[in-house]
């Protein structure tokens, strides 16, 4: 993979406090959907990211219930 590539896939994941205020909800809440295996992330380092496919997801799922 290039390094534009890669620059460009970094750029669409987001951190775990975007996530929640995507999902209007808090960090908390995103850390008890990845608890439950509801949302799906990427971790990288120390570092926990979310796809926006992921959020996409999980939202489907959770509307779904």
């Amino acid at each position: 993979m290039t390094t534009t590539a890669a620059a460009g896939l970094s750029d669409s994941l987001l951190t775990i406090e975007e996530a929640a205020d995507r999902l209007r909800v808090s960090r908390w809440s995103v850390y008890n959907l990845i608890r439950a295996n509801q949302l799906r992330t990427v971790k990288i380092g120390r570092r926990r990211l979310v796809s926006p496919a992921a959020l996409a997801a999980c939202i489907e799922t959770l509307s779904e219930d």
